[in-house]
């Protein structure tokens, strides 16, 4: 139903099964991932009316799992990538986990993902590090580099009386760049 990537790594496409509506996938040598995918295989969908919370877990200096909310993923929404390179030296928060004990070593964290409700999944709140990379984040990048590509082109701008004739140089106005 689930599966979980981490860049450099396999896919991890058979989580562990927990309880019924619960399950887990180990993250070895996690001080070293910063960015996690999780997402729906397509093979079964959520009941109607689920969705699923998805939590990173690692153990804290004395070993205590330490569980943290990243964000859902529904049928509407199959796949999310959460940053969990910040999260590393958070507090923990209030998770469906908690009564299980999941074996916990020290280079190993864990991506848990709880099935509940969507009406559930609509008031929780993920750590605010964890940011979902979405669309936004895509167009701030594009927008950024434009205005390096615009600046950078500028650097070479040079008045009409600079300018000395030849034939296999185009020349491109800044306020045709500037107006794109």
């Amino acid at each position: 139903m689930f599966g979980c990537l981490v860049a450099g790594r396999l896919v991890q496409a058979v989580p562990q099964q927990v309880a019924e509506d619960k399950f887990v996938f180990d993250l070895p040598d996690y001080e070293n991932i910063n960015h996690v995918v999780v997402f729906m295989l397509g093979t079964i969908p959520f009941p109607e009316g689920m969705g699923g919370s998805v939590y990173f877990c690692y153990p804290d200096q004395s070993g205590m799992a330490v569980w943290q909310l990243l964000g859902f993923v529904t049928n509407e929404k199959p796949s999310a990538i959460f940053k969990i390179s910040g999260l590393k030296s958070g507090k923990g928060s209030q998770h469906p986990f908690g009564a299980m004990n999941l074996p916990q070593t020290p280079t190993v964290a864990q991506i848990g993902i709880s099935v509940e409700l969507l009406e559930n999944l609509a008031q929780q709140t993920p750590v605010a590090s964890a940011a979902v990379s979405s669309v936004d984040s895509f167009t701030e990048f594009t927008q950024k580099m434009l205005d390096n590509f615009y600046n950078f082109a500028s650097s070479f701008a040079v008045t009409q009386a600079q300018m000395t004739p030849n034939p296999s140089e185009a020349f491109i106005p800044a306020n045709v760049v500037l107006k794109w």
